[in-house]
């Protein structure tokens, strides 16, 4: 890294802003995601910091090397985890090895627009009560995706399970999802995917839970953040392309109702463990069968495509007798 950094007492860079980007076996989406920031980073201010999460495949070499041949090394530099401890344990790397005003999480899998960066950091600057702001995420050709999101709850669970149309316009206001906004928007948690977090959040609510291996640790930081004061901003005016499915199979598997792993069913587990105790997460399990059971009889009667993974409601119980260990 280049000495144009000042430092902490303890050997620590300092910038503005450091972008973190957590590796898992995807040296060319870093790279990738690398090149789309190589206009929007600028030493001192700026700097992008590689955790490779113990890939065990040559990914950390082959990001180095790709440092140097692409000019890269005054801005950017790979830090090695040491392990595997799954997404938040990666990130809270990353988190500790600089300190800076803002702190970007920056999945591998996505490429960041001309004027994000930019654009993030001034939406930040002009709304300081916001602790935790977000782009817009889409698709290569500009589609929005879904990325903001209300708590998980007994709600929304039956209402992901039964999946019916009437049911879900009595209760708008309980699905999971919000609608994709053309404007700046409060919302209860956004996708970490992209997501901009002030310094004064860690200080106060800490790092990241590295009880989740994967998945919810999301949910639960936003959570975190906002019963200790701070706001959750959705900002569309800056755009991040997200290639769902680059870092992690998880998503691809739900799509094609493949049974996921089981750190999903624990990570969701753990979550409604945190925050509702046990009796609440078996309410919350009761309310997704119900739900399963209505879309079960549309399947059987009606012909309507399942909606559940492979052994979905079985796992959704494993899950918590495994959060209870």
């Amino acid at each position: 890294m280049s000495a144009l950094y000042p430092s902490t007492t303890d050997g620590r860079p300092k910038a503005r802003l450091c972008v973190i980007i957590l590796n898992y076996r995807t040296p060319h989406l870093v790279m990738d995601a690398l090149q789309s920031l190589s206009d929007q980073i600028a030493p001192p201010d700026s700097m992008v910091v590689v955790v490779d999460n113990e890939s065990g495949d040559g990914s950390d070499e082959a990001i180095e090397k790709g440092i140097a041949e692409a000019g890269y090394g005054d801005w950017a530099r790979l830090i090695r985890s040491g392990r595997n401890g799954g997404f938040s344990a990666g990130n809270n790397v990353g988190l500790r090895a600089v300190e800076a005003e803002y702190y970007m999480l920056l999945n591998s899998d996505t490429i960041v627009r001309p004027g994000a960066v930019e654009q993030l950091l001034k939406d930040m600057d002009l709304e300081p009560a916001v602790g935790i702001g977000s782009p817009r995420l889409e698709w290569l050709d500009g589609t929005p995706q879904e990325s903001c999101f209300r708590d998980p709850d007994a709600f929304t669970e039956f209402l992901t399970a039964a999946a019916t149309g009437p049911i879900n316009k009595l209760l708008p206001e309980r699905e999971i999802f919000m609608p994709v906004q053309e404007v700046a928007v409060d919302v209860d948690w956004t996708s970490f995917a992209c997501v901009v977090i002030r310094r004064a959040v860690l200080e106060r609510v800490g790092l990241m839970d590295e009880g989740y291996f994967m998945y919810f640790e999301d949910a639960d930081y936003c959570r975190a953040a906002r019963e200790s004061g701070f706001r959750i901003r959705h900002f569309p005016e800056a755009r991040v392309v997200h290639l769902r499915g680059g870092s992690s199979s998880v998503k691809e598997q739900k799509a094609q109702r493949k049974r996921p792993p089981r750190y999903f069913y624990e990570s969701r587990a753990r979550y409604f463990r945190k925050h509702y105790g046990v009796s609440g997460t078996v309410g919350v399990n009761l309310s997704w069968t119900c739900g399963r059971g209505i879309h079960l009889a549309r399947e059987r009667f009606f012909g309507t495509p399942p909606n559940s993974c492979e052994r979905e409601w079985l796992d959704n119980w494993i899950g918590l007798f495994g959060a209870s260990r």
